[in-house]
């Protein structure tokens, strides 16, 4: 048997009661830690006061727990429009303060599908954005950390190598890899081991090949029916969703794959479909702390 050093983690918005309930449900299952949306709804920085925040770290400590980090995803194809930047870059400094504020070090989020061409004007925005955000984050001791999926594994260390600095790294999702790219998410642990500081842990199928931009959308690219895409990868014509332990990520392999490169940070649970998903959250717990043994 494995043995994982890493706590759990819960993404509270997962289990769609709203924040107070989530974090106590969050204690319930089991968690150590929490993961917690800071681009809408109660944890956006403009609705905090300082007095807010404390009450809110306050009550966090009280339940035994730790915020493993905020979700910083500002949507609209991250940081692939250069016009928007100046004002998503500002946002993304509110929340990875806010952050620093209630204690975490990472603010999780997605920058747009990385394109191929390195000399489009879209890499350009993406990596003159995260250039900015990488020396901020860095100044602070802290990680704006991209989520794994709309490219490979490659092709993000390629984009992170030449940002100079490491305040942009990695949120390791390897459900987004195998569903979406079909990406090995064992070798890519490998490939950005410099890089990763937090992980989501989710579970997936791929179904039938697609282009990233197709899921994930970018700028300048609409599918031939962007609709019926969008509609065919909500029921799983693409791919789909699966509680962990039960889809084609091969977790022994996974998990030894980040005790062989010294990870030590969160495994956080995220279910983002079912009908059920506290039950889903309990048996992610279970299903993790078996390789703890």
């Amino acid at each position: 048997m494995i043995h994982v050093p890493n706590k759990i983690g819960v993404i509270v918005d997962s289990f769609r009661v709203g924040v107070k309930e989530g974090l106590l449900k969050a204690k319930e299952v089991g968690a150590d830690g929490v993961q917690i949306h800071a681009a809408s709804g109660d944890f956006v920085p403009d609705k905090l006061t300082s007095a807010a925040r404390q009450e809110w770290k306050a009550y966090i400590v009280s339940l035994g727990l730790e915020i493993s980090a905020l979700v910083g995803d500002l949507g609209g194809h991250g940081f692939q429009d250069k016009r928007s930047n100046t004002e998503k870059i500002a946002k993304s400094k509110q929340i990875l303060d806010l952050a620093v504020e209630l204690g975490a070090s990472v603010v999780t989020t997605h920058i747009g599908v990385v394109p191929g061409d390195k000399n489009s004007e879209i890499y350009e925005a993406m990596h003159l954005a995260c250039a900015e955000l990488s020396a901020y984050a860095e100044s602070m001791n802290a990680f704006f950390a991209i989520e794994t999926g709309p490219e490979t594994a490659a092709t993000l260390k390629d984009f992170l190598d030449g940002l100079g600095t490491k305040g942009v790294s990695v949120n390791y999702d390897p459900a987004n890899l195998v569903m979406v790219t079909g990406d090995d998410p064992v070798q890519g642990v490998y490939t950005l081991r410099d890089y990763i500081v937090h992980t989501h842990a989710k579970d997936g199928v791929r179904l039938r090949e697609s282009d990233p931009r197709q899921i994930y959308g970018s700028l300048g690219y609409e599918p031939l029916d962007h609709e019926k895409v969008a509609e065919a990868a909500e029921s799983g014509e693409f791919f789909r969703e699966v509680p962990l332990g039960e889809g084609s990520v091969d977790w022994p392999s996974y998990l030894q794959a980040l005790v062989d490169i010294g990870y030590k940070g969160y495994l956080t649970i995220e279910r983002e479909v079912g009908t059920n998903p506290e039950a889903d959250i309990i048996r992610a717990v279970q299903f993790l702390k078996k390789f703890r043994v």
